[in-house]
């Protein structure tokens, strides 16, 4: 029974020095939160969770190492409230994100995703201007888009060599044009136009633009994340073939929606 004490205390202990850099990772932003709607997005969430990580932690140290009965009892039904919420959230992804997927596009290997194919609620919350404005900030600031950038024999990779690449949903969706637009590929983030009158019937074809920090991000596409917006910043998720999910995107057939 002592052994399981102390066990128990050198967990929570251990969980308690995990909460002290995410707790300062969040105070850290919050003192550069003017600077991106990045920052200001990602910070709340890590104050939170940091100090829940160490409120809880320290109940489980005490109530283990000092024989606290009222103070373990409290720290279970913490724990069982936790795991309850995190069955919950998985449950809750698991559903929004289970009815879309991506479609093939002719003679490349990467997919191009599609709006209606997703649940409502994950295309209303993510369509929110104010809502993707924020993720948009962190994805630039990650540089998702110049990471796409590959280099073969010292020289930068050819249209037919790009073609073959697994894109995730983020590379797809907000580093190039949607495919139907005809244009013709430079590198990984210039496209040039072939055929105006093509983009004519389809809106995002007009939104993209060779400016690196425009691109597509304005473009009708959607990003699907599981763990609110970690997933923006998991691209070599797609190197183990995992899949990501929907983008905020709507490459050959969009829905039209203005923002």
């Amino acid at each position: 029974m002592r052994s399981s004490n102390h066990l128990i205390g050198m967990l929570n202990f251990l969980t308690f020095l995990l909460s002290i850099p995410i707790l300062g990772g969040g105070i850290w932003l919050s003192t550069r939160a003017n600077n991106t709607d990045c920052m200001s997005f990602l910070q709340w969430p890590l104050i939170v969770i940091g100090v829940a990580i160490m409120v809880v932690s320290l109940a489980g140290f005490a109530g283990a190492c000092y024989r606290n009965t009222f103070v373990m009892y409290l720290y279970l039904w913490a724990m069982f409230v936790i795991i309850a919420l995190l069955i919950g959230f998985v449950i809750f992804a698991y559903v929004v994100t289970d009815k879309g997927s991506g479609r093939p596009v002719l003679n490349r290997e990467y997919e191009d995703y599609y709006l209606p194919d997703y649940s409502g609620w994950l295309k209303d919350r993510v369509a929110s201007d104010s809502y993707w404005r924020k993720i948009s900030s962190c994805i630039r600031d990650s540089n998702a888009c110049a990471k796409t950038g590959r280099v073969v024999g010292g020289f930068p990779e050819s249209a037919d060599m790009y073609y073959q690449r697994k894109l995730n949903p983020i590379e797809s969706g907000c580093c190039k044009p949607p495919t139907e637009c005809g244009y013709v590929y430079v590198n990984e983030t210039t496209w040039n136009p072939v055929n105006s009158a093509l983009a004519t019937n389809n809106r995002d074809c007009m939104r993209w633009s060779n400016d690196q920090e425009q691109l597509c991000y304005g473009c009708n596409s959607l990003i699907a994340y599981v763990v609110a917006c970690a997933a923006f910043r998991n691209n070599k998720r797609m190197d183990n073939d995992e899949p990501y999910g929907e983008t905020r995107m709507e490459k050959s057939r969009p829905s039209w929606i203005q923002f």
